[in-house]
This record gives structure tokens, sequence and C-alpha cells, in this order.
């Protein structure tokens, strides 16, 4: 949500801000629905004030025994009552209107977001890892021989339709100790908390994590009401909502293991085949409430943090700052961390961490106590992949691949496996 102060005081930045991002300039629309809205406030609270001095006089004229001023003035006070309530009215509906607005109109990117039209115009800042060399070629995780009798795409079909799988056996066994794995690197090493989330939310969680009212087609909605998360994300940041903090309780960081829904709307054709693009997902999220002044630092940190998941694994990644053009509605700044998949021969997506900035913390309302006293501020909120489980599978099959179709298995998932390390051509842990 934008500060409608901010964009009173400089429209031109707000719409050089959009500009950046390839949207048409909204100030003046923006502005003029705010100015209606504030004169129709103004009259109410004008008509309010002639109703109660109208009324203060009503008391008078009775007094005075003068009726004739008494029936004016009464019918005077009706009328006003009848006019201000018709005026809070209508400032309510263009209040309502001028919030769904902003509601829609993405965040400004931060000034060092590179300047873009989509994915080709991301700028790569980091690379890690040497990318395995084979004898043979290397097959995509759904093809490797030793991974087959683990992934089940057809029984997911039968019983939840496209973009589903079930894993079995030893499959299901590395997909879990994968994201044990990275709970434990998260809460031990980098210092998170651990949640337990609920993976059903309300609108308002929805909202103030800006997933409403622009993308609810992107994610599922029950017939009672609820949401389905798309990302754990939705409840760990709208946990603050509604709260004034302390400015000592910040940073918060917090981490969750959860199922995530999304329905693909609009990926029709892509990215289609294996595990890739499901409609259920496993994700391990990383969520920080911070300190205006601290949240570019918290982002660095983030990404470390994800980046970290990956070196102990062993799965060389790049990681990219994304343009204006493919970041994503909430963003100010975007980080993508993408694993080397040999299947595929390219770098996938396996982590975004972004900073919000206050956009997020204004939907929501989720403020902080200066320590040195002061008007409460909004927090900063972030939030990044830690990384998406099933992405994280593909990659650690994909890159320990062997010719045999047997998959050498990072030395790091060992104690999460009974001390096995390798995924046989057979589909069993040895």
């Amino acid at each position: 949500m934008h500060d409608i102060r901010a964009i009173r005081d400089n429209p031109e930045l707000f719409d050089a801000a959009l500009a950046r991002r390839g949207e048409a300039a909204m100030s003046e629309a923006v502005l003029s629905l705010d100015a209606a809205r504030r004169a129709k406030i103004a009259a109410a609270e004008t008509a309010k004030a002639e109703q109660n001095k109208a009324s203060k006089e009503v008391g008078a004229a009775k007094a005075k025994g003068d009726e004739a001023e008494f029936d004016r003035l009464r019918a005077l006070v009706s009328d006003k009552k009848a006019e201000v309530a018709a005026m809070q009215a209508e400032a309510q509906e263009l209040d309502a209107k001028l919030t769904d607005m902003l509601a829609r109109i993405p965040n400004n990117p931060a000034e060092d977001v590179p300047q873009g039209a989509d994915e080709n115009d991301n700028v790569e800042v980091k690379s890690w890892g040497d990318k395995p060399s084979f004898d043979f070629t290397p097959v995509e995780h759904y093809e490797i021989k030793g991974v087959k009798p683990g992934m089940d795409f057809e029984t997911a079909a039968k019983t939840s339709g496209a973009r589903f799988v079930m894993l079995k056996g030893a499959v299901a066994r590395i997909h879990r100790a994968l994201a044990q794995f990275m709970i434990d690197t998260h809460v031990d090493e980098n210092g998170l908390t651990e949640v337990n989330s609920p993976v059903l939310v309300r609108d308002e969680a929805m909202y103030g994590t800006d997933k409403l009212p622009k993308f609810g087609e992107d994610s599922y909605q029950t017939t009672n009401g609820w949401w389905l998360v798309p990302t754990s994300e939705v409840p760990l940041t709208y946990s603050v909502g509604g709260d004034t903090l302390e400015q000592s309780a910040l940073p918060i960081r917090l981490t969750a293991h959860t199922l995530c829904f999304r329905s693909e709307a609009g990926s029709a054709g892509r990215d289609t085949a294996g595990m890739l693009r499901q409609h259920q997902f496993e994700k391990v999220e990383m969520v920080s409430i911070t300190h205006p002044d601290e949240s570019d630092a918290e982002q660095q940190r983030m990404v470390g943090c994800a980046e970290g998941i990956l070196e102990k694994l062993g799965v060389p990644y790049r990681t990219v700052i994304l343009c204006t053009g493919d970041m994503g509605f909430g963003a100010r700044r975007t980080y993508d961390i993408e694993a080397w998949v040999p299947g595929q021969n390219c770098y996938r997506e396996i982590s975004s961490v972004s900073t919000t900035g206050d956009f997020q913390a204004r939907r929501m309302n989720a403020r902080f106590k200066p320590e040195g006293g002061g008007k409460p501020q909004f927090v900063h909120t972030l939030n990044g992949s830690g990384l998406a489980v099933g992405r994280c599978l593909i990659a650690v099959l994909e890159n320990g691949q062997q010719a045999d179709g047997s998959v050498k298995l990072p030395e790091a998932l060992a104690p999460y496996l009974g001390g096995k390390t390798t995924l046989t051509a057979e589909g069993v842990l040895a």
C-alpha cells in the first residue's frame, strides 16, 4: 500500500517509479479521487457543525416560546442530519475506492534495481560451484532410473489431476530429509525461530501480504472463505498485523516448513514436465520483520542463508537481482537464487528473497515504537524461500545422477537418511 501523503507531496516521483516498472502514470487518477474524498469529508464536517449549531438554537427558541423559529430550526436539524449521513456515506464510498485503487498499484522499486523489461534483463551478482561434468547425457529428474519408482505422476493424476505427484519410498524420504535439513540449518545456524503455521488463512492475511485483491485467481479459496496459503509468508508476516511492537523486539526472524498451494493461473504450457511447477508443493520459508534502517542489510543476510543451504548440499547456483520488469508486485527489491539443473542444461529459480519496505506493513498496520520516543513507525517486512523443497529435490537428484541410473546424495543429508549416501538404480537407499 502506498502512502497517499507521499503521492500528494511528489506525484512526479510516484509516476516515475511506476514508469520504471512499465506501468502507466497513476498520480492524476489517485489525487483526483483523493481530492473528491477530502472535499466530501470537509463538506460533511461543515454540515455537522451547522447541525450542532442549529441543535443548540432549538432549545433557545423553545424557551422563548418562538414556535415558528422552533419548527424552522428543528426542520433544519433534521435536514442537516440527513445531509451529514449522506455525505459521510459518500465519503466512505470514495475512501473505499481510493483504498482499492492504491491496493492494486505495485510497490516502488529501490533505486539500485536495474531497469529492464523481463527476465532477460536480470543481472547476475554471484555464481557458486562447478557444474558437474558427465560422461553420459544427463536426464531430467523424473527420467533417472533410480528415481522412477519413487515419483508417481500417474497415480497422482488419478486422484487429483494434472500437476500433482506422489513421492514414494526413498524419494519421499529424501524430500523429507531436505526439508528437515533446511529447517535445522535455519534454526541452529541462522538464528531463525521455527513456526508451525496454519495453511488456511483469512482474507485479512492475504490482503495484508498483498495477495489480494489483485491476485486472488492465483490461489485457492475454500467454500467457507478461507484461503490455502500460496506460501507461509502469509501467516508468518501477518503474525504482526495490527501490532505496535517495541523497537527492542526487532528484528523478528521466522521460518516455517509448510505445504503451499497455487493455481498457477496463466501458466498453461509452461514447465509442466516433472515436479517443477505443481499445484501443491512444500517450501521452507524465511520471514523477517525489521527496523526500516536495517531492512537492506537483512535482505543480504537472508540471501546468504538461502545460498548457504545450496552450498552445504553442493548444488551449483547463481544469484541474480531482478530488473524492474520481472519483479513481483509487492517487492521493492528481489534476488533470485537459481540452482543448476543438468537435465535441462539451465539454471532454475529455487529461491526469491524480497524486501517490501513498508508496503505490506501499511496494508496490515504493523508498527513499532521508536526507542527514543516519538510517533510509531511502520516496520519493514522481508520474505524469501529457504528453499523450495521440491525444486531442491530436483537439483539434488539431477546434479548427483550417475551413468547407471543411481544418484549420489549430498553428505549433508546423511544424518537424516540413516547414514545412507546413495539412491541406487533400483530406487532404494544405500
